[in-house]
């Protein structure tokens, strides 16, 4: 008997039959399996095919619900909001890329080289998180306060800068959301790279030393490339994140000053729950799909773009 049929002798006694799987306990792993199944698809999976329904039609939760077609997706296109909430997330977004991205990647690296107290650093690093955001909100407008009195002018005042507007102009208030939103979740980032920086070999650090590199060239052919799964993760979670952002602008400046700060899902917000565009669960609902959407199809090509170069 020659190899292959050996092979194909095997894979068939290995091939799996429902005979096969009762006797080896798959209605007992099922049942085992079938509470968290059910909850799942109730609160996860139940939610979303409603909000499909609901996007094809006309809904207050008040009177019946009337079927529209994609009556309010077109409605979207002709909303002269929705191309400034666009705007809006996708400046965010990149702002928060610029700014937000590598400042965890160089606290973390920073924090690996202290030898002691680090586990304090790591703690004043993550303490942002853990902050109630409407408690860092409440903060962030002290230091943000307009008048000579607030902090940052205070600040400025001392090497004779006036009074900036900060939140209170269309020109900064968008930068000064983004300051807020890096404060506010670098901390989870931070610690995120502290762990995976544990992972890489010393022996790497103790050969690039050896070879004359000193602390940036350890970092360029040593750190990056051995985080490279990491920071491709990290930066699709900030991309899928940043698009999402509500909290920040919303508490901060309420879309303002002139919708300079409105986003996506504060649009979606209005549409849903704000009397001034009227209650229209059926455009929110459309609003969100389409981000979703987006999202989704952006992550399968960005993962299919980058497939090789986390692997290599």
């Amino acid at each position: 008997m020659t190899t292959s049929s050996a092979a194909v002798r095997v894979s068939r006694t290995r091939r799996r039959t429902p005979l096969t799987w009762i006797r080896g306990g798959g209605p007992a792993n099922l049942l085992f399996l079938l509470p968290m199944i059910v909850i799942f698809g109730v609160f996860s999976w139940g939610p979303i095919v409603e909000s499909v329904v609901m996007s094809v039609q006309h809904t207050n939760f008040v009177t019946a619900p009337t079927f529209v077609g994609f009556d309010n997706f077109l409605a979207l296109f002709r909303d002269p909001l929705v191309p400034i909430a666009v705007r809006n997330t996708a400046y965010f977004a990149l702002l928060a890329l610029i700014f937000g991205y590598p400042i965890p990647l160089i606290v973390a690296v920073l924090m690996s080289e202290v030898r002691r107290a680090r586990g304090l650093f790591s703690a004043l690093a993550y303490l942002p998180v853990v902050v109630p955001p409407v408690v860092s909100v409440l903060l962030w407008q002290r230091f943000y306060d307009a008048s000579p009195r607030g902090l940052f002018n205070t600040i400025l005042s001392w090497v004779g800068i006036g009074p900036q507007p900060w939140i209170q102009s269309a020109a900064t208030s968008m930068p000064s959301v983004v300051l807020v939103a890096t404060w506010a979740a670098a901390g989870s980032t931070v610690i995120i790279y502290l762990a995976a920086l544990t992972s890489v070999p010393p022996e790497l650090y103790d050969a690039a030393e050896v070879d004359g590199a000193g602390l940036w060239g350890k970092i360029w052919h040593v750190t990056l490339p051995q985080l490279r799964p990491v920071l491709l993760i990290t930066f699709i979670l900030q991309i899928i994140g940043t698009a999402q952002v509500f909290l920040e602008p919303f508490l901060l400046t309420f879309g303002g000053p002139a919708n300079s700060t409105l986003t996506i899902l504060q649009l979606i917000f209005r549409y849903a729950f704000q009397n001034s565009i009227g209650l229209d669960y059926g455009k929110a609902t459309a609003l969100s799909i389409l981000l979703a959407l987006f999202l989704a199809l952006f992550s399968v090509v960005y993962f299919r773009l980058t497939k090789a170069w986390s692997t290599n």
